[in-house]
């Protein structure tokens, strides 16, 4: 688990107890398409996409996607991303992923369960722990979108979704400016996230970069991680909003 020093533990913002937002800076069929980079190679795409909502044991849910498919010399990498989290209470009720990595195929279905304080993987009878207001991968990517980022500070998160992994820590790095697809200029802010998940986005190891533009929007412009073959970088190509 990641340990801060007291220096950093004087600015850092404690958010356990996590608060559902009253509006949201997305809706229905905002999709947004990404180009992969890796050194100055095009290396595959991703998308980010508000599918619809739905509900999810009887809980209007937002339906988020996050697909990605990734090609470089001796690595092969296709992988889709599904949450159902609540429009209401933005709490992650099931998630899925499917991968497709060099050939072999990885399947995983993670049941959530937030009143009972557990959640269950596959067909599996096993449960694990989860917080009271639990989100996932995906659902992070909409949720930092609508809390409050204070430039210089560092937030603890309590709430991704497998409890043992938390803190989620993010830290607000510094000020920029970044080109959106059309070509206009646009402030942005630049986050350092962590989740303790091996070989994940946002591991300590991969070195995560994600910018935001420094707006009501807070859209992702570029997500950057390093892997053992080299960093990738996704940025953004096609904005299609929301309604």
């Amino acid at each position: 688990m990641l340990m801060l020093a007291p220096a950093l533990l004087l600015q850092t913002a404690l958010a356990a107890n996590v608060v559902a937002p009253r509006t949201v800076p997305f809706g229905i069929g905002e999709r947004l398409e990404y180009q992969g980079r890796w050194n100055f190679l095009k290396v595959g795409t991703a998308v980010l996409e508000v599918e619809t909502v739905t509900p999810e044991r009887g809980v209007p849910s937002w339906h988020f996607t996050f697909t990605s498919s990734v090609s470089v010399p001796l690595y092969k990498n296709t992988t889709v991303i599904t949450s159902w989290t609540g429009v209401e209470d933005f709490i992650s009720r099931r998630f899925t992923k499917a991968i497709d990595e060099n050939g072999k195929s990885r399947r995983e279905t993670f049941r959530i369960y937030p009143d009972s304080g557990f959640f269950r993987r596959n067909d599996n009878t096993e449960t694990k722990p989860t917080p009271k207001t639990p989100l996932d991968d995906v659902a992070f990517f909409y949720w930092i979108r609508t809390v409050p980022l204070e430039l210089g500070k560092t937030y603890r998160y309590e709430n991704y979704f497998r409890a043992e992994k938390n803190p989620v820590i993010v830290k607000v790095e510094k000020r920029g400016e970044k080109e959106m697809p059309d070509g206009t200029k646009v402030k942005a802010v630049l986050l350092r996230p962590i989740v303790d998940e091996e070989n994940g986005m946002f591991s300590k190891k991969s070195d995560a970069k994600l910018w935001l533009t420094d707006d009501a929007r807070r859209l992702p412009l570029e997500i950057e991680s390093t892997y053992n073959f080299g960093t990738v970088k996704l940025v953004l190509t096609k904005v299609t909003a929301g309604s």
